[in-house]
């Protein structure tokens, strides 16, 4: 399966799990709890969006202020902004997938996993485009006329 067939069975899946766990959930504690957690969670989640947000866009800058390129700091706001619309989808395993996201000890673990596996910011140096013959040396020049 690729990617994009994972994502499609998630997509599809999540509201079914979503409603299992709650009426789950639900029957255990009871509606009031419950309500009070999905709340508790979303208040929760809000306030570590707004800290954690923050954190990292000031990341960012220090980042573009010293000339480095914030690979790190763009890829972790990328899951800050992943774990926000985790949380505003309503039921509990997203709140805790968003959550994971928001929480900087777990956020970190993320981001570093995205960076060695998903994305690849190595330089591997110049490429040739298609067609060209490896004995073509490229560089500049200037006529002076007389």
């Amino acid at each position: 399966m690729n990617i994009a067939q994972w994502a499609l069975l998630a997509v599809l899946s999540l509201p079914v799990l979503e409603i299992y766990v709650l009426i789950k959930l639900g029957g255990a504690l009871g509606f009031f709890p419950t309500l009070l957690l999905l709340l508790g969670a979303a208040v929760w989640g809000g306030r570590l969006l707004q800290s954690q947000g923050l954190s990292t866009w000031v990341q960012v800058q220090q980042s573009l202020n010293r000339g480095e390129y914030p690979a790190a700091e763009l890829v972790n706001g990328m899951v800050v902004l992943a774990g926000a619309a985790l949380l505003l989808l309503p039921g509990f395993l997203s709140d805790v997938a968003g959550l994971l996201c928001l929480i900087p000890a777990s956020r970190r673990v993320i981001v570093d996993w995205l960076l060695r596996k998903r994305f690849d910011f190595g330089y591997r140096g110049p490429r040739r485009p298609e067609g060209q013959d490896a004995r073509t040396i490229e560089g500049e020049f200037k006529r002076e006329d007389d």
